[in-house]
């Protein structure tokens, strides 16, 4: 676990529910017979994703006062995250995500986050603002900007931001938002304080009204970010900085669920940067990570560790 007299390698703020998979493939959910439970939500994945690197990992976000609660607090803690900034809400439920399985590219995804995800009831008062301002990389999402309390406290924590790398996970998902404008204004806002973004085409569209990853890598830098990422599915990903572009081929796997392999990028995009890595190196273990989450029904547990990437990486495969 984290030693709290030391700066966090990763600290990520927001989305942290129960996914509750189908254990049958190709079937509807009226007609499941049987359930997995895991823990979720995007930047809970991306924190445990960077611990099974052996990255100090913490999350901020916050939990009902519920069976399902307790469930992710323990969760959490059994695969190395640290907890200690994870609250528990005295009225919100912890949200639950169902989702249907029809590989290779069919997940539809049903969230019950009524009336308020708890993970949207963060406050700035409840911030652990030297955590927030000496952590290496401090990792947050659209998500967490698409209602009060909880955009607030995003921006009070990236205003104490003064060093160190700053993620901006675009994650946008429509449902969240009641206007897709305000989304677009929320967001082209805080990529003022990040050092990094990382999206897909889709949400890069939303970020800076480009789809075209090329011209929407150069429109993030120009937004002042140091590092764009533009994630392209079957096409690859494309990384460029004001000096240099970068872009590496997928690594196919036969797809079980895909829906963790963004997040399984994130957390080897995390671990990459604190290794220093050269660019198209931390490319192709971000896309090995992902790709093996992808090939996996879970997400969280499903995370692989760098050994596990390595060995594919050295078969020359990517």
């Amino acid at each position: 676990m984290t030693n709290h007299t030391s700066p966090l390698d990763v600290l990520a703020m927001g989305r942290l529910g129960v996914d509750i998979y189908p254990l049958q493939d190709g079937v509807g959910l009226e007609d499941v017979d049987t359930f997995g439970k895991y823990l979720g939500g995007s930047a809970a994945n991306v924190s445990v994703a960077a611990a099974r690197y052996g990255r100090d990992a913490a999350l901020v976000s916050r939990v009902g006062d519920d069976p399902f609660g307790r469930y992710l607090l323990r969760e959490l803690d059994r695969l190395g995250v640290d907890n200690r900034h994870v609250a528990t809400d005295p009225t919100l439920k912890t949200p639950i995500t169902f989702c249907e399985i029809f590989p290779p590219d069919d997940f539809p995804l049903y969230f019950y986050r009524e009336p308020k995800a708890p993970d949207l009831d963060i406050t700035p008062a409840e911030l652990d603002l030297d955590a927030v301002r000496s952590t290496r990389i401090l990792w947050f999402t659209a998500t967490g900007l698409s209602q009060e309390p909880s955009r607030a406290a995003h921006l009070a924590a990236l205003q104490v931001r003064q060093s160190g790398t700053t993620i901006f996970d675009l994650d946008y998902r429509p449902m969240f938002w009641a206007d897709p404008a305000d989304a677009s204004a929320q967001v082209a806002h805080a990529l003022g304080y990040a050092t990094v973004a990382v999206g897909n085409r889709e949400e890069c569209d939303v970020a800076v009204g480009e789809t075209e990853p090329h011209r929407a890598a150069d429109a993030l830098l120009e937004r002042g970010v140091e590092l764009a990422i533009v994630k392209q599915g079957p096409k690859g990903v494309l990384a460029k900085t004001r000096d240099e572009s970068v872009e590496v081929p997928p690594y196919f796997v036969d797809v079980v669920n895909g829906l963790g392999a963004g997040d399984a990028f994130g957390g080897a995009l995390c671990h990459g940067l604190l290794s220093g890595w050269d660019l198209e190196h931390l490319l192709r273990f971000a896309n090995v990570a992902g790709a093996l989450v992808a090939s996996r029904r879970e997400c969280s547990t499903a995370m692989p560790d760098a050994a596990e990437v390595d060995s594919i990486l050295q078969t020359g495969a990517i």
